[in-house]
C-alpha cells in the first residue's frame, strides 16, 4: 500500500511538472541513500547525464509556463512528456526502498508494467486537469495569474515529491488539497471571465 501511495504521489507531481519528481528521486538515490534507494534496473536515473539533462529541461519548464499564451503551448508539448515521467517514477519508486518502504512488495518487481501504466494514467489525469484551468485563469486575469499558478505548481511539484517519499501516507491528504485547490481556481477565474463578458449595462448598479 505504501508503494502505491509512494508511486502515486510521485506521479501526480510529475503531471504538474515532468522534470521535478525525477530531479527528487535521482538526487536522493545519488546522494541520499537511505532516503531512497533504487533498484538496479532503474539507477540511471541517478546518472549524472541523465540529472544535468533533467536539470536542463526543468529550468526551460519552470521559465516557459510562467509566460501567458507560452505555457498553454508548453502544456500541449508536455501531453507525452508528464505521463511518460508519471509512468517511470511511478515504476521506479514502487521497487525502491525508501524511509517508509523497507521491503518493497514483490508485485510490482515482478510487474514492472503495471506500476508504469498506473503513474502515466495519474500523470495524466493532473496534466489535462492542470491544462484545462490554465487558459481560463489567464483569460480571466489577462495573463497575470501564469507565474503565481505556475509557481504554486512547481512548489506542489516539490512538496508532493518529498512527501511521497518521507509520509506517503499522508500522500491522499496532499492529492485532495491539490485537486481543491485547482478546482477553486478554475472556479474563481471562470466566474472573474463570465463577469468581464457581461455588458457594460448589466454590471451597472441599479437605480
Amino acid at each position: 500500500m505504501l508503494e502505491f501511495l509512494t508511486g502515486s504521489g510521485l506521479a501526480a507531481a510529475a503531471g504538474m511538472n515532468a522534470y521535478i519528481p525525477m530531479l527528487v528521486i535521482g538526487l536522493a538515490n545519488r546522494f541520499f541513500p537511505d532516503a531512497l534507494a533504487l533498484p538496479e534496473g532503474w539507477a540511471w536515473i541517478s546518472s549524472w547525464w541523465v540529472l544535468g539533462i533533467l536539470a536542463v529541461l526543468l529550468v526551460v519548464e519552470v521559465v516557459a509556463d510562467k509566460i501567458p499564451a507560452v505555457d498553454s503551448v508548453n502544456d500541449v508539448l508536455q501531453t507525452i512528456v508528464r505521463p511518460t515521467a508519471g509512468g517511470l517514477v511511478f515504476g521506479s519508486s514502487s521497487t525502491a526502498s525508501t524511509v517508509a518502504v523497507t521491503d518493497p512488495a514483490a508485485f510490482f518487481a515482478s510487474n514492472q508494467w503495471v506500476p508504469i501504466v498506473v503513474g502515466a494514467i495519474i500523470a495524466l489525469t493532473v496534466h489535462v486537469g492542470k491544462t484545462a484551468m490554465r487558459p481560463a485563469a489567464n483569460a480571466a486575469t489577462v495573463g497575470a495569474a501564469a507565474p503565481i499558478v505556475s509557481t504554486i505548481e512547481d512548489v506542489g511539484a516539490i512538496g508532493m515529491s518529498l512527501l511521497a517519499i518521507v509520509a506517503p501516507v499522508l500522500v491522499l491528504l496532499a492529492l485532495a488539497l491539490l485537486g481543491l485547490l485547482g478546482w477553486s481556481i478554475w472556479r474563481t477565474a471562470r466566474k472573474r471571465r463570465n463577469a468581464d463578458l457581461r455588458p457594460a449595462t448589466d454590471r451597472l448598479p441599479a437605480d
